[in-house]
């Protein structure tokens, strides 16, 4: 018996150290590929700063879920929200840095996105996800005036928004992050969205009590 818990508590050790290690690789492996781009030679600190705000925003988008449905080691359920609301901040932040800096660089440009005149496809997608992040912000400060139900389902409704505008944003960029880790993080992003939406089961109608 001694044995077996012995063998059952490393093999839990070592699965917690799978998914952290998964999930490190998953964050820093793209941010590490957009550094090492050539197209950063070229460009100016600004819109450097502004280009890496949008690759962590990204990686972002897969801790949220990640934390949000319970699957890191080491994270309460309590402390798993708790880290989600304060991820959301920052990811609220990277999205107005991000946003900032390309209006800073190029403020026509800027002003024809979020009019949705720009002739790029990308811009719209990035538009659409930048107002239903922001949505999401407002929602979470009026929480405790909604019903839990009709908060969940608005803040999951927004957030499939806000994966498949910035997966659609992202994959139509052509610029410093490289094409296979960009790809792999989106897809990442995509199967943890629709992963925790299953399990927490956002749109079931709980039974009504006789």
């Amino acid at each position: 018996m001694r044995f077996a818990g012995v063998s059952l508590n490393c093999a839990t050790l070592i699965r917690a150290a799978l998914i952290w290690a998964a999930l490190t690789l998953a964050v820093i492996v793209p941010f590490a590929a957009a550094a090492a781009s050539p197209q950063l030679a070229w460009r100016d600190p600004v819109y450097i700063a502004g280009g890496f705000a949008g690759v962590i925003a990204l990686a972002l988008l897969l801790v949220q879920p990640v934390l949000m449905g319970g699957y890191l080691p080491g994270f309460s359920a309590y402390r798993g929200r708790r880290a989600h609301r304060l991820t959301g901040g920052v990811l609220v932040a990277a999205v107005v840095i991000h946003v900032a800096a390309l209006w800073v660089t190029s403020p026509p440009d800027m002003v024809d996105a979020l009019l949705f005149r720009a002739p790029t496809p990308f811009s719209a997608w990035g538009v659409i996800a930048m107002w239903a992040i922001f949505a999401v912000a407002l929602l979470a400060a009026l929480r405790r005036r909604l019903r839990l139900r009709t908060w969940r389902v608005g803040h999951m409704s927004l957030a499939v928004v806000i994966v498949i505008g910035s997966v659609v944003h992202a994959i139509l960029i052509e610029g410093t992050m490289e094409t296979m880790s960009k790809a792999a993080l989106c897809a990442l992003v995509l199967v943890a969205t629709v992963k925790v939406m299953a399990d927490l089961r956002v749109w079931a109608k709980r039974a009504t009590p006789r």
